[in-house]
């Protein structure tokens, strides 16, 4: 099967800090791949980095069915094939759903016509109708802003799909509907990879592969089992399996009463 995100020893920093360290990930075409990891551990960057957010120090490749990420723009890599689900999607005043992924369509280079059929097909599956000539996410549930996010994708048709905490802040009902969504959009040409703190959406969806990632690096991989451990022991006892030591922050121990003033707003 033939590789569509292929990402070797990327390692990255910002303001001298290491955030990425020798993070290597590679993704086929037709796969869903989980990574799941502790708050810190470089999950969001690894995202802002592939899209080509500015301000990273970024050593190391990554590639799209073998096109180099890294010599292009964040435009450029959209067109390629790129898309970013964001965590918290905002709501764009004044540009409607519909209008929104008309354009978003014309500067992937697809017609009108195809275009237009495809909103309409895949506002029929995802239950966005009432939503197309609404402002961008106006008045959405935390649920209906994620499932627009999985409508914009089955419109735009990407090769890689990064789907940054698409389960975050969802009820029970709202994951599950999610996951749901998310495999439905399973394809040959796609591939897909979902960043979580935890297990609750694998429950709805079966990842082909899922990866622990601790300290800025892919530090196990494996199959359910691996959520399951994640489950009943959560990343302390992982790090205990594998032997790593848990990273101290340089500076000075502060204790809990440090963090209480007189003036508790002063910044």
């Amino acid at each position: 099967m033939n590789t569509a995100l292929m990402v070797s020893d990327l390692s990255v920093a910002i303001d001298n800090k290491q955030i990425l360290d020798g993070f290597s990930l590679e993704v086929p075409f037709g796969e869903v791949h989980a990574i799941m990891g502790p708050n810190g551990s470089g999950k969001s960057t690894f995202c802002h980095v592939l899209t080509g957010k500015s301000g990273y120090q970024v050593r190391g490749s990554a590639s799209l069915n073998g096109d180099d990420l890294f010599s292009l723009d964040v435009a450029e890599r959209a067109r390629l094939g790129l898309l970013q689900s964001f965590q918290y999607p905002t709501q764009v005043a004044g540009v409607r759903l519909r209008e929104f992924m008309l354009e978003a369509a014309e500067e992937l280079g697809l017609d009108l016509g195809e275009a237009t059929a495809r909103i309409e097909t895949e506002s029929e599956r995802f239950g966005m109708g009432p939503f197309l000539d609404r402002s961008v996410n106006r008045d959405l549930s935390g649920g209906e802003k994620k499932r627009s996010e999985i409508f914009q994708m089955a419109v735009l048709r990407p090769k890689v799909a990064l789907l940054d905490e698409i389960d975050s802040g969802l009820d029970i009902d709202a994951v599950k509907q999610v996951a749901e969504a998310v495999e439905a959009m399973r394809s040959p040409d796609l591939a897909v990879v979902i960043i979580t703190h935890y297990s609750r959406i694998l429950r709805y969806l079966s990842p082909d592969r899922i990866h622990v990632m601790i300290d800025g690096r892919i530090v196990d991989s494996g199959g359910s089992e691996l959520a399951e451990e994640l489950e009943s022991g959560g990343y302390e006892a992982l790090r205990r399996r594998l032997g790593i030591e848990k990273v101290v922050e340089d500076g000075p121990v502060r204790k809990p009463a440090d963090f209480f003033t007189e003036t508790p707003f002063d910044v």
